[in-house]
């Protein structure tokens, strides 16, 4: 049940492919929190997933677009806006994808071409989006842009790869972009970095179920899932955030502020039972 914490707001959400999708859960609670929205995915994922199902359950206008396409973003933000009658109040970018890590090329052997494919959907998209909106005037003062990051853009994750750099542009544009978008029209603009979550892009990522299991037993308070990412971006969507901006935000259960955890531990530890003598001193190779 919601808290009406959205009523009267007006939003986007780009990126639900599937009940899998972050997006897709963003999308339930935004409504449940009161609020109208319109939804936009690529016109293949469009076919190729359930989306129509979402936007037929929220009584929400599904605009197929391309977000790596300054025209067809505009047409998103003026539909959006006859449609819901008036300006965006709310934007959600879940948008990501590299053709390097579809094809397995490890990141010492990137194809550039699909290197520049996966920084143009995953992070410039993001830049087309808020500059579309700025030129048009289509998000209301105290707006809030929203999109979803990874820690890999700090840190090095195993088989994260050309995504990492994606994540790291994207959170500077956040930043950038943040900062004229906060002085010129009170748009706040943030990144929420996410704990790892199983949803069909995830899925493409080598190693993803050590990943999972492995950040489950570092966080005190295990993963966060697709759904209480949905409950932060509501938050972060609300007025109760008013003066957040420019912020990459952890929303990983404790996972980025540890170095190593008693259970990560013990099952470091278990994996060195076959390598013990008869006196339980570790064997090294």
């Amino acid at each position: 049940m919601g808290n009406n914490l959205l009523k009267g707001k007006r939003g986007i959400i780009f990126g639900a492919l599937n009940d899998m999708s972050i997006a897709w859960k963003v999308a339930e609670r935004a409504v449940e929190e009161g609020a109208i929205i319109t939804l936009s995915n690529t016109p293949l994922a469009v076919r190729m997933g359930t989306t129509n199902e979402l936007a037929e359950k929220l009584n929400a206008k599904l605009i197929p677009a391309d977000a790596t396409s300054v025209t067809d973003l505009e047409q998103v933000f003026e539909q959006s806006m006859e449609v819901l009658g008036g300006k965006i109040d709310f934007v959600l970018h879940s948008i990501g994808m590299s053709p390097n890590v579809r094809k397995k090329r490890p990141y010492d052997d990137l194809d550039y071409d699909m290197l520049l494919t996966t920084l143009d959907i995953s992070a410039i998209s993001f830049h087309k989006m808020m500059q579309v909106a700025k030129k048009m005037d289509a998000i209301n003062d105290y707006g809030s842009v929203v999109a979803l990051s990874y820690m890999a853009a700090q840190r090095t994750v195993f088989g994260y790869n050309d995504m990492a750099d994606a994540k790291s542009m994207l959170e500077s544009i956040a930043r950038s972009f943040g900062y004229i978008y906060g002085r010129e029209r009170n748009v706040r603009v943030n990144t929420i970095s996410q704990s790892p979550t199983v949803t069909t892009a995830g899925s493409g990522v080598k190693g993803m179920d050590g990943l999972l299991d492995f950040s489950e037993r570092m966080s005190p308070l295990g993963n966060a899932t697709a759904a209480d990412c949905a409950d932060y971006c509501v938050v972060m969507f609300s007025d109760l955030t008013r003066k957040v901006t420019m912020q990459n935000l952890l929303h990983d259960g404790g996972f980025s502020s540890m170095a190593m955890s008693y259970r990560a531990m013990e099952q470091y530890n278990k994996s060195f039972e076959e390598f013990k003598d008869e006196n339980g001193k570790i064997i090294y190779g």
